[in-house]
């Protein structure tokens, strides 16, 4: 008779130790922004993380044949998959052609998160922060870029998708953008802005995939900002 309370006990436990950790989907977990935030997230021990990627098998070269992984075409995801997580973190990333489906999968998203009470992080461009005396839109700068007319539809499709987020007040959604120079990277020391293109002390604007996985992580396991926008920059290399 002891053994067996014993054993419920220890099955009472581990139930309990299981419902408090948070269930967090990472959209795009195979891209390059993706595939940081998940490593990061999968080796905290309150998190329990899912990569829902396209193809198994580029995940699991990037992310370990271990990884837990949800695939298929996101949009073709039913809500009851979708549904099973506490947070979703959207680093979904496509083809300058059809950049528009960003902000569709927001839509996506944003509607189920106000059945089901997910909470969203989305992972944006820099295009929408403001830079200059005249307060421009980054986008105007990134246009001027030779040959950017064979990509600029991604971050004005961004800008967009940041447009059409701002509109929602009855969701918990945060959206990062990087810096003006996004790389793969470790995580370094950091500063936080809100709208505004930010540069390190040396009048560079670049952040590492290290850093905003982070930002992230530290995010979902303590929320701090809610319905609004966030970007981060590097203030040095080290971390």
């Amino acid at each position: 008779m002891i053994h067996v309370r014993h054993d419920k006990l220890t099955i009472n436990i581990i139930i309990k130790e299981c419902r408090v950790m948070t269930r967090v989907g990472i959209i795009g977990a195979s891209g390059m922004a993706g595939s940081a935030i998940y490593k990061l997230a999968a080796v905290q021990p309150k998190l329990d993380v899912t990569g829902i990627v396209r193809h198994e098998k580029r995940a699991r070269e990037l992310l370990g044949s271990d990884a837990k992984l949800l695939t298929g075409d996101v949009f073709a995801l039913t809500d009851s998959l979708l549904a099973r997580f506490d947070v979703i973190v959207d680093a979904y990333g496509t083809s300058p052609a059809q950049a528009d489906r960003q902000t569709k999968l927001a839509q996506k998203l944003v509607n189920l998160a106000r059945k089901e009470k997910i909470r969203l992080i989305f992972i944006l461009g820099a295009g929408s922060l403001k830079t200059g005396a005249d307060q421009h839109l980054f986008l105007d700068e990134i246009a001027q870029i030779p040959g950017a007319e064979d990509w600029i539809n991604t971050p004005r499709q961004q800008v967009k998708e940041l447009r059409y987020l701002e509109t929602v007040t009855d969701v918990d959604w945060v959206g990062i953008s990087p810096s003006a120079s996004f790389e793969p990277g470790a995580a370094a020391a950091f500063v936080v802005g809100r709208d505004q293109l930010l540069f390190n002390a040396e009048q560079k604007s670049v952040v590492t995939t290290g850093t905003v996985a982070k930002v992230v992580v530290d995010e979902i396991l303590a929320p701090k900002h809610h319905q609004e926008r966030l970007t981060v920059v590097n203030t040095t290399d080290q971390p």
